[in-house]
């Protein structure tokens, strides 16, 4: 499937991307390979496959999934935007997603001037993050039970980059109004409780779930985090969103502080 950009070779896609950050663990490049494995037979879209899910589901659906298109369940995007990291700073990422079993996101960034890159990732049922200034020195590495939950929680909230998995059994709907709806979506033993807002036209506006995590360095915890869609793009008859921000406290006085990243989809490629 093809961006305004083009995409990634088919055969590129299970390699570890060159613009990411250079060796990586080989059990984290395997695990790219395997979460860039094709969707076996996938079936073909037919707008009466949501008629079951509530009003705001089905809306949703029906714009970003087109007649006939197949029903895939994982994507490679790549991106750029800013992250804080203190100040705002310029970044690129590749990543891999395929919900419910993972995700790993590449990137590099830049921080007064100085290349760091590393990845986040929630695969083989558990969460990391590894960082490292100049491709050698230590900024960030971490592990075990508090990362991955927040790592699961993310992926739980980035369903949404791939609209088919609405479809799968590991997702159940609840509806709240005729804007609104909740996904419960399980991964890795837990249910996560991701609501999404849907506009008139069917467009995605706002995600938001109760995630794990540490916002300001205080005690993990539960802490409202939210996604804002700011824009669309149709890449091969799915229409996904293609300019973002998210962070914590989505909804309250404090999200100034704890929104963190903002992006734009260059490419997507769903298979």
């Amino acid at each position: 499937m093809t961006g305004r950009r083009g995409h990634p070779a088919r055969t590129d896609r299970a390699r570890w991307p060159a613009s990411a950050v250079p060796r990586p663990p080989a059990p984290v490049r395997r695990d790219w390979a395997d979460l860039a494995q094709p969707t076996p037979e996938p079936g073909l879209f037919e707008p009466a496959m949501a008629d079951h899910l509530p009003e705001p589901v089905r809306r949703w659906l029906r714009h970003a999934i087109g007649k006939g298109v197949p029903l895939h369940g994982a994507a490679r995007l790549r991106m750029h935007g800013r992250i804080r990291l203190g100040s705002w700073w310029p970044f690129e990422a590749t990543q891999i997603l395929r919900p419910p079993t993972g995700f790993i996101w590449a990137a590099k960034a830049r921080v007064a001037h100085l290349p760091v890159a590393g990845f986040d990732r929630y695969s083989g049922g558990d969460g990391q993050m590894r960082w490292r200034l100049l491709g050698a020195l230590p900024v960030m590495s971490a592990g075990g039970p508090d990362i991955t939950r927040s790592a699961a929680g993310r992926l739980a909230s980035e369903f949404v980059l791939v609209p088919a998995t609405a479809l799968s059994p590991f997702v159940t709907w609840e509806p709240v109004d005729g804007e609104r709806a909740v996904a419960h979506v399980a991964i890795g033993g837990s249910v996560h409780a991701v609501t999404l807002t849907v506009a008139p036209s069917g467009a995605l506006t706002t995600v938001t779930l109760p995630r794990w995590g540490d916002p300001g360095r205080g005690p993990f915890g539960e802490h409202r985090f939210g996604v804002v869609v700011h824009r669309e793009a149709d890449f091969g008859g799915c229409t996904v969103p293609a300019s973002l921000s998210a962070g914590w406290w989505y909804g309250t006085d404090r999200w100034p502080e704890g929104e963190f990243i903002r992006f734009q989809v260059d490419h997507y490629e769903h298979f």
